[in-house]
């Protein structure tokens, strides 16, 4: 088999944990980076992800939601038609709300 030497410039920790965690995987280094050069001509796409972490509003707007079911200020329907027609009747009201106050 054929090799060619791929010289790469990167943040030597970042190495060092690589190369352990594929050691632990029972993998070199190089068979991690070929499958990602492989699956790269394969897909034509490159993904980069990120942990997922909830914001601080996010994490109160769902402690208000909590708080709001339990204290039962939440309405759920259980068809979509019902849940518009709810929305036209708040829509309609508050229409004539303006319309009183002009």
């Amino acid at each position: 088999m054929n090799t060619a030497v791929i010289n790469i410039k990167t943040n030597p920790i970042i190495k060092k944990k690589a190369q352990s965690l594929a050691e632990e995987m029972g993998l070199s280094l190089s068979a991690v980076i070929n499958r990602l050069l492989k699956l790269f001509i394969e897909t034509k796409t490159v993904v980069f992800t990120a942990r997922e972490e909830p914001t601080d509003y996010l994490l109160q707007a769902l402690k208000e939601s909590k708080e709001d079911i339990k204290a039962g200020r939440v309405i759920s329907f259980d068809k979509p038609e019902k849940a518009l027609d709810f929305l036209d009747k708040m829509i309609a009201n508050e229409s004539k709300s303006k319309r009183k106050q002009d």
